[in-house]
């Protein structure tokens, strides 16, 4: 929620400068007591570090605040005490940030207190660590789904996040993209985001070719939840572009015309494991249906896009992967995965006095599970074929699942005039994203992933100009976000564990 507008506005929109990398403004950070409800206390002045987190493999935001706690923090009674021991620190408190970044674009929003642990103490004072959470993500703990849904997909996602039975969320769900056809089912008592997940693996957006396009994300930002497909993370253009090189940044003015600021630190993470991924079945996966429908016995059915249909799909460069011709096989597929087909089980007009709609409909397939399931299993895994990590001054406009776009100098021993790296340079998609408050510094770190290489410079707002410079060696920043491969199982079994893996 910016603060800007007009003219004002757009200045703020100007090139990011590293001196934008110093302390910004946690403005507040007020936790309410359970107990007493009048009893707030404020704990930005003595916070020592903030980390807020989004990822597109989260279900909900995450963050992190550390801050002193003196004994004289909170009036009880007669005396003072710790902000821990007067409010007091239980759990599920409501917990209310607002920061800014040097840009004065601001992060405004509720959370609640999962965990808490004190770091270190003595006589006086003591380090505690608050592990906040969304309160979408405390409700889920509570619900069941039993009910049974009719309709589009995104249709039930709205109803799941937004009816009291369920999530009761009041946040904003316009990025709900639309999903094409009616898939029913009945919840069978599992929790709120479980469903939402499995939903996730089942959609198609809707006017896009089956076999072609399946596969979804759920998780939040600070602007909502968002349902999206893997097409449309493609489908977008750059909402910003940056570049590392070892030029000095001189205030800014040294960033290359078409470029928003430089990064900090860049790290490319193109580990390959071939066998890996043959067991995922990112290139090649046959999926096996069982029709009870009499005398229909098992269909099987092979889905290898990266050959046949590289073509037809989005993809964030120019070109899918291509594979060692001397390990191809007629009708040869690295994994397999059996269903049973979903036919006559739950058709179309349930109700009372619906039953003769549900007859005539009981023939009917209620999801096209081998050109969605089988499909969606390779673009999830095909999305982590390129991976990489960048830090920047601090940048709040930025969230998981925006697209971006990342440049680097080629590796020459002659710098030329069009040195830029055409491989790992292009548009990427933010997986991952962090954003590192403290007294001193203000960082956003991002891991960065997309399904191809090249740069296809189609998905690009302005035009890019040449770089002359060799990259610089990464300098050394907050280690405010781990692996993206421990980021991807953040829970046991990850999120997305039974597509991947």
């Amino acid at each position: 929620m910016p603060r800007l507008s007009g003219p004002k506005r757009r200045e703020k929109e100007n090139k990011i400068r590293a001196k934008n990398a110093n302390a910004s403004d946690i403005r507040s950070i007020k936790i309410t007591s359970n107990k007493d409800k009048s009893s707030v206390v404020d704990v930005s002045t003595s916070t020592v570090r903030l980390q807020y987190y989004e990822s597109i493999l989260q279900d909900t935001l995450q963050a992190s605040v550390a801050f002193v706690d003196a004994g004289n923090s909170v009036k009880s009674g007669k005396t003072k005490k710790s902000v821990v021991e007067g409010l007091p620190i239980v759990g599920e408190e409501n917990v209310s940030l607002k920061f800014f970044d040097n840009s004065d674009e601001v992060i405004e929003l509720t959370m609640y207190l999962n965990d808490y642990d004190v770091l270190s103490t003595d006589s006086t004072k003591e380090l505690v660590t608050l592990q906040l959470c969304s309160k979408e993500f405390l409700t889920n703990e509570d619900v069941r789904i039993n009910e049974r849904f009719d309709g589009p997909i995104s249709e039930h996602v709205k109803t799941i996040l937004t009816d009291e039975k369920y999530l009761n969320s009041d946040k904003d769900i316009s990025q709900i993209e639309d999903t094409q056809g009616d898939t029913n089912f009945t919840g069978r008592n599992k929790k709120c985001f479980f469903t939402l997940n499995k939903l996730a693996q089942k959609s198609v957006p809707e006017g896009a070719p089956k076999g072609n396009s399946a596969g979804f994300f759920f998780f939040e930002t600070s602007e909502g939840f968002i349902f999206k497909s893997i097409d449309s993370f493609f489908g977008q253009e750059a909402k910003k572009a940056f570049i590392f090189n070892q030029t000095p940044d001189m205030g800014g003015e040294s960033i290359p015309e078409g470029y928003d600021g430089k990064a900090l630190t860049y790290e490319l993470n193109n580990k390959v494991n071939a066998q890996k991924k043959k067991m995922m079945g990112a290139y090649k996966t046959r999926i096996i249906t069982f029709d009870p429908s009499p005398a229909s016995g098992a269909k099987p059915y092979n889905v290898s896009y990266i050959d046949s249909k590289g073509k037809e799909i989005k993809t964030g460069g120019k070109e899918l992967p291509k594979l060692n011709e001397e390990f191809e096989k007629d009708n040869q597929f690295t994994r397999t995965v059996y269903k049973v087909k979903d036919t006559g089980s739950l058709p179309a007009g349930g109700g009372t006095g619906k039953e003769q709609e549900q007859l005539k409909k009981s023939g009917d397939e209620n999801l096209e599970i081998e050109k969605v399931v089988n499909q969606s299993i390779m673009r999830y895994n095909q999305l982590f074929a390129a991976m990489t990590t960048i830090t920047i001054p601090g940048d709040f406009s930025l969230h998981a699942g925006d697209a971006i776009w990342v440049d680097t100098a080629s590796l020459q021993q002659e710098v030329c005039a069009d040195d830029i790296n055409k491989v790992s340079g292009g548009l990427y998609i933010v997986a991952d994203l962090c954003h590192y408050l403290s007294q001193k510094e203000t960082y956003t770190k991002m891991n960065l992933i997309r399904d191809s290489t090249g740069r296809d410079t189609s998905k690009r707002k302005r035009a890019i100009s040449s770089d002359t410079s060799t990259p610089a060696k990464s300098k050394t920043a907050p280690d405010v976000i781990s692996s993206f491969a421990k980021r991807r199982n953040f829970r046991k079994g990850g999120k997305y564990s039974k597509v991947v893996k």
